[in-house]
C-alpha cells in the first residue's frame, strides 16, 4: 500500500524516494540475525583463528558495590560489570554505516565466548532479573563486546595481628579456564585505567584506600601457562567503632579497679565486689570481641590490650589481698605483744606519755597519723604508743625484741595502697603510650 503516492501519468502508485527501504542489510526486517552472522557457516566450538597466534582478549571492570568483608570467613562479596573485547572475523557482516548490533544472552550460547572464572571464589552468579544481564555487542569488522553483570564471593587471606588497626588488601583473579597463553593471551584493555568504581561505595567497617589491577602468569603442572588478571583493593579499618565498643570500656575497667587503692582496708564488704566485678566485666569484653573473630593461631593487637588490661585488674585485688594478709599478720603480733608486755599501770597518764616526743620518740602529728590507723578508736590508739614505750625501756627490750620488727610490718602495710595509687596508673599509661605508638 502506499501511505504517500505520487500519481503519475499512467496512473499508478508511486513511492516517495524518502520511504525507500535502505540498502544496509542490517536494517532488512527480511534478514535474520543469524543469518546475517553467518552463524551456521563456522564451527563456533573452535576458538578464532584456530592454530594460529592466541587470540587476543582485553578486559575491563566497572565494580558496582563491594557488599561485605568478612574476617571470619575470610572472604568477601563484590558484583561487578566483567566486558570482555576480542575480534572474530566470523562474526563479520557487511554495513554501510559501521552500525554494531546488540543482542542478549540467547546469541551467546551460539558463538565462541572467553571461558573466565574467578581463582579462588566460593559462590559467583550472574544475575538475572528480571532477565539473564548479559549483552553481546557485535560490530561490522568482528569486533565483539561480551558484558555481563557478576556477583561473586572470593576468598581473602587476611592477616588480623593488628586488629582492628589493620590494612587489608585483597585480590580478585580472573583467567580462563581452557586456553593457555598459547591460545589466548588475557590482558586489561586499558592498563590500570580499566578498572572503574562506583563513587557511592562505601562500608561500614572499612575505608576504600585504593583499586588496582596487575597481571602474572600461572603454571599449572598438569596443563601448562594461564594469563590471570588480578583486582587488588586496599581496605583501612575505621577504629572509632573499636575505640567505643573495646578499647574505652575496658580502659574504664582498669581505672574503676584503681578507685580500691582509696578505701579504707578494712571495708572488705566495698573492695572485694569492687574487685571481682571488674575482674568479670574484662572476662566478658574479651569473651564478647572473640566470638566475633576468626579462630587463628596468633595475637592479634586487640588481644594484647585486653589482657594486659585484665592485669592491671586482677592485680588490684591481689593489691587488696596483700594488703587483707599483711594487716592480719599484724594484727596478730599486736595481741602477742600486748600479752608478753608487763602491766602498765605504773607508767604514769598514758595519755602525756603519747604526746610526749622524748618518750615516745614521736611527735603530736606522728602520733595522729600513725598510731591510729587500723585499731580502733577505744583503747587502742593507747595500746598502740605504750607497746612503742615498752620497747624503748631497756629492761623489757630484751622480753620482747622480737616484736620490733612489729612497727615495720604496720607502716609497710598502710605504705601498699599509697605506692599503689601512683605505681598502676603510671605503669598503664607507659603501657598505652608503647602500644599506641607501635600500632598507630
Amino acid at each position: 500500500h502506499c501511505i504517500t503516492v505520487r500519481i503519475g501519468v499512467s496512473g499508478r502508485c508511486k513511492v516517495d524516494p524518502i520511504y525507500k527501504r535502505s540498502p544496509d542489510m542490517t536494517k532488512s526486517l527480511m534478514t535474520k540475525s543469524e543469518q546475517l552472522l553467518r552463524i551456521d557457516d563456522h564451527d563456533f566450538t573452535m576458538r578464532p583463528a584456530f592454530g594460529g597466534p592466541p587470540i587476543p582478549v582485553g578486559v575491563d571492570v566497572q565494580v558496582e558495590s563491594l557488599d561485605t568483608i568478612s574476617e571470619v570467613d575470610m572472604d568477601f562479596t563484590m558484583t561487578l560489570y566483567l566486558r570482555h573485547y576480542w575480534k572474530d572475523e566470523r562474526l563479520s557482516f557487511p554495513s554501510t554505516n559501521n552500525q554494531s548490533m546488540t543482542f542478549d544472552s540467547r546469541l551467546v550460547k551460539k558463538i565462541w565466548v572467553p571461558d573466565m572464572f574467578f581463582v579462588h571464589s566460593k559462590r559467583s552468579f550472574i544475575h538475572d532479573t528480571t532477565t539473564d544481564n548479559v549483552m553481546l555487542r557485535v560490530y561490522p569488522d568482528g569486533n565483539v563486546l561480551y558484558s555481563l553483570r557478576v556477583t561473586v564471593t572470593a576468598m581473602c587471606n587476611m592477616d588480623l595481628s593488628r586488629f582492628p588497626l589493620d590494612t587489608q588488601t585483597c585480590s580478585l583473579e580472573i583467567e580462563s579456564y581452557a586456553y593457555t597463553d598459547d591460545d589466548l593471551m588475557l590482558y586489561w584493555k586499558k592498563g590500570n585505567e580499566s578498572l572503574n568504581t562506583d563513587d557511592r561505595i562505601s562500608l561500614s567497617q572499612f575505608l576504600i584506600q585504593k583499586f588496582h589491577t596487575t597481571t602474572k602468569l600461572a603454571f599449572y603442572s598438569s596443563t601448562g601457562w594461564y594469563n590471570r588478571l588480578y583486582i587488588h583493593f586496599t581496605l583501612r579499618r575505621h577504629i572509632f567503632f573499636f575505640l567505643l565498643q573495646t578499647y574505652f570500656p575496658a580502659t574504664l575497667m582498669v581505672m574503676l579497679s584503681w578507685v580500691s587503692f582509696w578505701i579504707d582496708r578494712r571495708a572488705v564488704p566495698a573492695r572485694v565486689p569492687l574487685g571481682i566485678t571488674t575482674v568479670l566485666t574484662m572476662s566478658t569484653i574479651i569473651t564478647g570481641v572473640n566470638a566475633s573473630m576468626p579462630r587463628v593461631s596468633y595475637i592479634k593487637a586487640v588481644d594484647i590490650y585486653l589482657w594486659v588490661s585484665f592485669v592491671f585488674v586482677f592485680l588490684s585485688v591481689i593489691e587488696y589481698a596483700a594488703v587483707n594478709y599483711l594487716s592480719t599478720v599484724q594484727e596478730r603480733k599486736e595481741r602477742k605483744l600486748r600479752e608478753r608486755l608487763p602491766c602498765t599501770c605504773g607508767i604514769g597518764n598514758p595519755d602525756e606519755m603519747m604526746i610526749d616526743p622524748q618518750i615516745t620518740g614521736y611527735g603530736s602529728t606522728d602520733v595522729n597519723i600513725t598510731g591510729n590507723y587500723g585499731l580502733p578508736e577505744n583503747g587502742g590508739r593507747q595500746e598502740r604508743i605504750l607497746a612503742q614505750v615498752a620497747l624503748n625501756d631497756p629492761q623489757i627490750t630484751g622480753q620482747v625484741k622480737a616484736s620490733r620488727g612489729y612497727v615495720n610490718i604496720w607502716i609497710d602495710t598502710h605504705a601498699i595502697d599509697k605506692y599503689s595509687r601512683v605505681v598502676f596508673p603510671g605503669a598503664y599509661i607507659l603501657f598505652n603510650i608503647i602500644y599506641w605508638s607501635i600500632y598507630l
